[in-house]
């Protein structure tokens, strides 16, 4: 679904002005999102000046037409298992919430308070500054809207992370193979996300890409690898849900059906970090077996 952007004589000039000055692209989006544009209206017009500048194109004086996520999305039943407890590899998972629109369920007890110092121990070594996909070049760069620390584990890389993979494959109700790399995180003291989907924008040429090769990302697992003293909570804000970390806990979402389309209800950021730090841990599914580039 397409949809206009009005764009005022004042926003072009501060894009154009900020964009002469050398300020990163997703420096720009996260200061729109500070001033309420949605996420999508964010990227989509920053992305525009950037590909009009590097193609020599001509924007339109008063408007962009971008594809909007829309609100077209039919729910369908849950991919995870119903029930207030959920077996995934030998392990009883409680279900303590469960949302219908978008799918969202809170669970209990996914790992182990020694399973989740492992996994912290495994990863520090290996933290480097948080980095997203370039939409223009395709290649990773550090993310202005995440200011966290982060890594990847290969699929399979260690008899813990193998076990890992199983579990949260079977929790989340999909083939293990298409499942993306497990992914660390680290938030210090103040630092959060700003709101954000997920699912790949297919608008983006590297997204484009990429689910070409393994399909749309399907749904997300987080799951709380340490207690945190004060803040760091999961927050829905289409839907006013605020999900506080808890060690071993997790929260579970999804945001694509079965015939493609995108929930924008699934919007969601990560609240500041008040006291403390906060690990987590992130599974996303795919809806084909996941290929790396």
């Amino acid at each position: 679904m397409s949809a206009i952007v009005k764009l005022s004589s004042e926003l072009r000039t501060w894009i154009d002005h900020n964009l002469n000055r050398g300020c990163a692209p997703a420096q720009l989006v996260e200061s729109m999102v500070e001033q309420r544009f949605e996420p999508w209206v964010a990227a989509g017009v920053i992305d525009a000046f950037v590909v009009a500048r590097n193609t020599g194109a001509t924007l339109a004086e008063d408007s962009l037409t971008l594809e909007a996520p829309g609100d077209t999305y039919e729910s369908e039943p849950p991919r995870m298992a119903s029930g207030n407890v959920i077996q995934a590899d030998g392990r009883a998972v409680p279900v303590l919430l469960r949302l219908a629109r978008p799918v969202i369920a809170v669970l209990g007890e996914v790992l182990s308070a020694e399973e989740c110092d492992q996994l912290v121990a495994l990863a520090r070594p290996r933290l480097a500054p948080s980095t997203v996909v370039d939409p223009r070049t395709g290649l990773d760069r550090v993310a202005a809207h995440r200011s966290s620390e982060g890594m990847f584990f290969f699929p399979r890389e260690t008899p813990l992370i193998a076990a890992l993979d199983r579990r949260l494959a079977q929790l989340m109700g999909s083939p293990e193979a298409h499942g993306e790399g497990l992914q660390v995180l680290r938030y210090g003291p103040g630092t959060t996300s700003t709101p954000h989907f997920d699912f790949l924008i297919p608008s983006n040429p590297a997204s484009r890409q990429s689910i070409a090769r393994s399909g749309q990302r399907i749904s997300s697992l987080v799951v709380y690898l340490n207690e945190v003293a004060s803040g760091g909570e999961t927050e829905f804000p289409e839907v006013g849900l605020s999900v506080c970390p808890k060690k071993g806990h997790a929260v579970y979402f999804e945001y694509c059906n079965r015939r493609g389309q995108l929930d924008p209800r699934s919007l969601h950021t990560g609240g500041p970090v008040l006291a403390g730090e906060k690990w987590a841990a992130t599974k996303w599914m795919r809806q084909q077996p996941f290929v790396s580039a």
